[in-house]
């Protein structure tokens, strides 16, 4: 089928041979395109617009044919969420608590642990109201539920945001896996040790805890001292090592205590030198070991993980390492909790966990639980991280069977090997209290999967009803020659085929003219179907107006054939007009028509057509049948002139004054012939009209001379004002405070604000408006005092004040309005003292409005937000700053642009240099780092203007900053900026050196506008470490204000 564009023209060609009233039924059939020949399947790729005919591509492509039934639902298959037969519960994560899920799954596997809580007291029991919801009410409860689900659930995992939620833990953070570990287990023992039942309360001790002796000797005298303590898992040093066995005999090896470090002995009672180790006294039934791959790292002042490979058994013997030798001292490996990832801030840890009763090794991921083929742990792909180097140090060294290898691994679980006749007891019964429960949410579970079976099974039988619907009546669809028809929306269709909306009743009211019928333009967005299709579509659907063949509208076909044959007339008209436009009017008769209207009447006329069309035009869609006009020069099309017309409503109305009269601006209109005004008044009847004797408007002119007086006059005084003021406009010979002149012991004080409007209007008297008026009321305070010292003039608020002599003082007096003079007199209290003077002004300084507005600026100055300082990278211990004692600006010019400057010799590794850059200035460097500035001496010597505006320089950058916030936030803005992590930054201000991160920025005295000088240290070789510079610069609470430490 041919573009719609195509259909479009072709639809309306006929008007060129068919006047307006001369159309009859054919001629609106194929306005409307009523014979178009329909599209087949297969041959459109999508579905035709320009055809009403065509119902190819509206989605019954999914409709026609065989359709799988899981194509009429969303839902998923609730048995997927069904515990498989012979497996283990998960648990779900709940954001980032994957370090929890992997200790509970531990603990659940340690069968006495779990035998200990289900006999643990329960209050919900004691209350004997089994028939109301279960809440657990403490840590003891919400662990005995959990694990009674985990045992007998049909679940396939669990949520465990009961637990997580009483233990008080942020789900979205994740925690340090050790730490919670043993924390955790001290709570646990701590609510143990309160149980009723003696044989409850030592369990944790029993399992987990075992005996070690601090044995210090003194060189000297050789006492030897023991003190013993308690463990709950051993903690190893894995850098540097390549084994288990090798971790542990370091842990138990021999430490000399000598230099800072000596031992004070109590026979000798002096300090000594000594040797210190550990000795294994008794081991525990669960032997927990950590491997400490999560370190400090002094360099980088942060935790770093520890990516090395550590050789460890499936069978320990841990008799070697004991003081005392047991008989039962051989150990097996139940679990290994696994680190995935290379930083210590970030990752995910799962666990493989040994059946205690089948021996099979399964992988609990969260949710997901694998059983590992065999009767082996393989650790497989948790192994699979992303190198941090291509050494052969990386490489995964080779294992003896029976031992595993791991980088990964961060805790191995050790079972205290027992004989086959004295072997715990591997059935753990499930409290009846407790199974009541888990058989209650089992039959939720089943009501759960039972109402989305029904959902799915309404669904496909939902869809299966509309699949037949739209079989029979897609073929129903097609309109045949000479049969009754009507038009329903594309866009109904369309959702009508979609099984995912839902189907709404017919709308076809948008498709209405202004005659109450069929729209030409709406035929791109309708489709012609069979009478027989509409009906039963409209019973089942409901909706309208129903559109057939009567609802194709004459009236706007007429309309639009009107139109469309002036727009073709047009096109001859102007190439007509070109020629007699060219040709000069004769004898100086005719009208006056403006030169832009002249230069684009036919896009005027073109509009002009429109507007007229406007009644028979739809609201929302182009003008079926629209074609471009083409003109005779260079095929210039009417959308060329879109820009000109912008501002151009009507014809000639460019040659209209504001009073309605004829422009005084002969320069824009242009004196056409009478032939060439009749024929454009054909287009623009309504076009104002002027005959050659018409005169410009009267009062245009009037206010024109007036205009032109006021221009001179502006003139005459500028002139005047800069004569008498020359020193003032100039910034020449100006008085300061700072040298005060010899022949003068009065100076009089204007706000800045009044000399720059005076410059502005001398400078451009025409443009700008006279200054009348000084208004030194701002600088006063409400009681009429002047707000500003002597001492404050002469540095911060000399911003705020400008000097004049007392000769400019008077010309200012006689020329302006002065609402109230303001002086500074200077007074010799000694004659024979010259040093000896005071200054006073009048009015005199208010003291009370003084130290309000001194309080207000400090308060400002600590309290401000969203305010700017610069921060200044120092490079080769030189400060990249300007003088700006220096930084003049003898330029009188009001845009002063912000310029850098570059120390001459040095460059910054964070800049790159431009390689066509316009030559700065060169800047000496004094022997303290400083830039000195050479400045010609008669600059100095007069009091040229300085301008207040920062100048950055190159390797400096603006920070948005608050006074409430802390440096560490600083630091980080500075990380983002510099590329320098926080821990390599050396930050000062003042020669301040800025060293308390928790502290705010006021309370260190960073104020708007500051300059901080970074220094930063050398970059680390492990590139590893920036990636986690964010998260160390954020708070690290820990555990702090949980459950785990009695909040």
């Amino acid at each position: 089928m041919a573009p719609r564009s195509q259909l479009e023209k072709a639809a309306w060609r006929w008007v060129e041979m068919v006047r307006p009233e001369d159309i009859k039924k054919e001629h609106i059939e194929l306005a409307y395109r009523i014979g178009l020949l329909p599209c087949k399947r297969g041959t459109c790729r999508r579905n035709c617009k320009g055809n009403p005919n065509c119902l190819v591509g509206i989605g019954e492509h999914v409709w026609l044919g065989d359709i799988d039934e899981n194509t009429f639902h969303n839902i998923d298959d609730p048995s997927s969420e069904r515990r498989d037969k012979n497996t283990f519960v998960g648990l779900t994560n709940l954001g980032a608590t994957c370090y929890v899920n992997t200790f509970l799954q531990v603990w659940f596997h340690n069968l006495e642990l779990r035998r200990t809580l289900y006999l643990c007291e329960n209050s919900w029991l004691e209350e004997q109201n089994v028939d109301s919801e279960y809440e657990p009410q403490t840590i003891c409860e919400h662990l005995q539920y959990l694990f009674a689900l985990l045992q007998n659930s049909s679940r396939r995992s669990i949520d465990p945001s009961g637990l997580v939620k009483a233990l008080g833990l942020n789900t979205g953070q994740q925690q340090d896996a050790q730490e919670f570990s043993k924390l955790f287990l001290s709570l646990l023992e701590d609510i143990l040790s309160k149980q009723k039942n003696a044989d409850l309360q030592n369990v944790i001790q029993q399992q987990f805890c075992g005996m070690i002796s601090y044995v210090t000797i003194c060189d000297q005298c050789g006492r030897s001292s023991c003190l013993p303590s308690r463990f709950y898992e051993l903690e190893l040093n894995i850098q540097g090592h390549k084994t288990l066995v090798e971790c542990l005999t370091e842990f138990l090896k021999e430490e000399n205590l000598d230099g800072d470090n000596r031992y004070f002995c109590e026979s000798c009672q002096t300090k000594q030198n000594a040797t210190r180790h550990i000795k294994l006294q008794s081991l525990p039934r669960t032997l927990n070991l950590q491997l400490m791959r999560f370190v400090f790292d002094r360099k980088t002042g942060h935790k770093k993980k520890l990516n090395t490979f550590i050789n460890f058994p499936e069978v320990l013997d841990m008799g070697p390492f004991l003081e005392r030798k047991e008989e039962k001292c051989v150990f097996e490996l139940s679990a290994v909790l696994i680190h995935r990832g290379v930083s210590a801030y970030s990752g995910h840890y799962i666990a493989h966990v040994r059946d205690a009763v089948s021996n099979d090794w399964y992988k609990f991921n969260d949710e997901e639980i694998e059983k590992m083929e065999g009767k082996k742990l393989q650790l497989g792909l948790e192994e699979d991280i992303a190198e941090t180097g291509k050494n052969s140090q990386m490489r995964k060294p080779k294992c003896s069977r029976g031992y595993h290898c791991s980088r990964n691994a961060y805790m191995l679980v050790y079972k205290r090997q027992t004989e086959q006749g004295t072997r715990d007891e591997t059935n753990v019964e499930v409290p009846d209290f407790l199974q009541k429960l888990v058989e209650k949410d089992n039959r939720k579970f089943e009501e759960w999967c039972s109402e989305m079976a029904e959902m799915r099974k309404q669904s496909v039988d939902k869809g299966k009803a509309k699949h037949e619907e739209v079989k029979e009546l897609y073929k129903l669809l097609p309109a045949e020659d000479d049969q009754p028809y009507e038009f329903l929306p594309l866009d109904w269709l369309r959702k009508w085929l979609d099984d995912s909306i839902s189907t709404k009743a017919i709308e076809n009211s948008h498709f209405l003219c202004s005659h109450g019928k069929l729209h030409p333009d709406m035929v791109g967005e309708a489709k012609r179907i069979s009478l027989k299709a509409a009906s039963l579509l409209f019973s089942r659907y409901g909706g309208g107006p129903r559109l057939d063949s009567s609802s194709l509208c004459k009236e706007c076909v007429t309309q639009r054939c009107h139109v469309l044959r002036l727009k073709q007339q047009l096109t001859e008209d102007y190439k007509e007009m070109s020629s007699l436009i060219k040709a000069p009017s004769e004898s100086g008769q005719g009208f006056w028509v403006g030169k832009l209207s002249l230069r684009i009447w036919r896009q005027l006329a073109f509009e002009q057509l429109e507007e007229d069309d406007e009644q028979t035009k739809h609201a929302d869609h182009k003008t079926n049948g629209d074609c471009p006009i083409i003109g005779s020069k260079g095929g210039k099309t009417i959308g060329d002139e879109d820009m000109e017309t912008e501002s151009m409503k009507a014809f000639n109305e460019d040659i209209l004054c504001p009073h309605g009269g004829l422009n005084i601006l002969e320069a824009e209109r242009r004196l056409v012939s009478v032939e060439v005004w009749h024929k454009l008044k054909v287009y623009f009847p309504r076009a104002p009209e002027f005959t050659h004797q018409q005169e410009a408007c009267q009062h245009c002119l009037r206010l024109e001379q007036e205009d032109r007086q006021n221009k001179e006059l502006n003139k005459m005084m500028a002139n005047e004002q800069k004569s008498a003021l020359l020193n003032l406009f100039q910034e020449k010979n100006r008085p300061m405070l700072q040298k005060w002149p010899e022949d003068t012991d009065v100076l009089y004080i204007v706000p800045p604000f009044f000399v720059a409007e005076w410059r502005k209007f001398i400078r451009r008297p025409v443009k700008s408006t006279p200054v009348s008026s000084v208004n030194n009321s701002i600088l006063l305070c409400p009681h009429g005092g002047f707000m500003f010292t002597y001492e404050s003039m002469l540095i911060g608020d000399a911003e705020h004040i400008a000097l004049l002599w007392p000769n400019e003082w008077e010309v200012i007096r006689t020329h302006f309005l002065v609402d109230q003079p303001i002086s500074i007199c200077r007074i010799k209290t000694d004659p024979g003292v010259p040093e000896k003077v005071e200054y006073h002004t009048t009015p005199e300084l208010c003291e009370e409005c003084r130290e309000g507005f001194m309080f207000q600026q400090q308060r400002d100055m600590r309290e401000y937000t969203q305010a700017t300082i610069y921060v200044r990278k120092i490079i080769n211990n030189k400060r990249t700053i300007k003088d700006d004692a220096a930084s003049n600006n003898v330029s009188g010019s009001e845009a002063e642009e912000e310029k850098e400057t570059k120390v001459d010799g040095e460059s910054d590794p964070d800049f790159s240099q431009l390689e066509n850059g316009t030559k700065r200035k060169k800047v000496n460097i004094s022997g303290d780092g400083v830039p000195m500035h050479s400045a010609p001496k008669a600059c100095s010597d007069r009091g040229i203007r300085r301008s207040t505006r920062h100048h950055k320089l190159r390797g400096e950058k603006a920070l948005i900053v608050s006074a409430n916030q802390t440096l560490k936030e600083l630091k980080i803005q500075i990380m983002h900026a510099f590329s320098v992590a926080p821990f390599d930054q050396n930050l000062s201000i003042d020669g301040r050196s800025l060293t308390d991160d928790s502290a705010t920025l006021g309370t260190l005295g960073v104020t708007p506008d500051s300059i901080i000088f970074l220094k930063a240290d050398e970059p680390l070789a492990d590139f590893a470490a920036i990636d986690d510079a964010y998260q160390v610069c954020l708070p690290e609470e820990g555990f702090k204000g949980t459950g785990l430490l009695g909040h």
